[in-house]
């Protein structure tokens, strides 16, 4: 019998990994019209067939590097969330730093964030991934402002909405920096994140009444 290749070796976990990678390699690199599934087996050294025996097509491949991309940066959030301890004002505040910051701030998530957003319109698997990714990140930023209003005794404005403007601001800021970083730094940018913070946490505290 002829010797198994170091891939055959693997666990199916730890070749979709391989796969994973492969295919954000190579959106970074061709884009979405000069990916294919022959290119991506020859980035991460695993047979056609066996890419074919764990996905449905290239689509689904690509999905699934989404959706594995996504929580990852959110993870890393949640991470940095969890680091800066108990204080909820200085909780939101890592949120802001950590979606501002590499890799994050990376011209190669750009290039394949495009490629992404790109297949949405045209792709229900692809939206339905976008859609409950992106939601993590408002229901993160939800509890981080519901934390805050709860710790001073204020009522609660709408968070929901309140989170969906957030996230439109990072998104605005990170897609305009990677476009020209010259344009500003991305401390300027959590600066800006934070006088917004600023701004509508005090607009939303009790107003004392005469």
């Amino acid at each position: 019998m002829a010797e198994l290749g170091k891939f055959e070796r693997k666990l199916p976990e730890d070749r979709r990994r391989t796969l994973i990678e492969a295919t954000l390699a190579c959106l970074a690199r061709e884009g979405h019209a000069g990916l294919s599934i022959r290119k991506i087996s020859k980035e991460a050294g695993i047979s056609i067939g066996l890419i074919n025996h764990h996905y449905g097509g290239k689509d689904e491949l690509v999905g699934h590097a989404y959706e594995t991309l996504s929580l990852a940066l959110l993870e890393n959030i949640e991470t940095m969330v969890t680091e800066a301890g108990h204080d909820p004002r200085a909780r939101l505040s890592a949120y802001f730093r950590a979606s501002l910051s590499a890799p994050v701030m990376e011209r190669s998530t750009l290039r394949t964030w495009v490629v992404f957003w790109g297949m949405i319109e045209h792709s229900p698997a692809m939206k339905d991934v976008h859609d409950r990714t992106y939601a993590g990140y408002r229901r993160l930023l939800s509890a981080l402002l519901k934390d805050f209003f709860a710790s001073r005794g204020w009522p609660e404005p709408d968070v929901r909405l309140a989170a969906i403007g957030i996230v439109a601001m990072l998104d605005g800021l990170w897609l305009e920096w990677c476009l020209n970083p010259e344009i500003f730094t991305p401390d300027e940018a959590i600066g800006l994140c934070e006088r917004w913070a600023d701004v509508f946490l005090n607009a939303s505290a009790p107003r004392a009444t005469s």
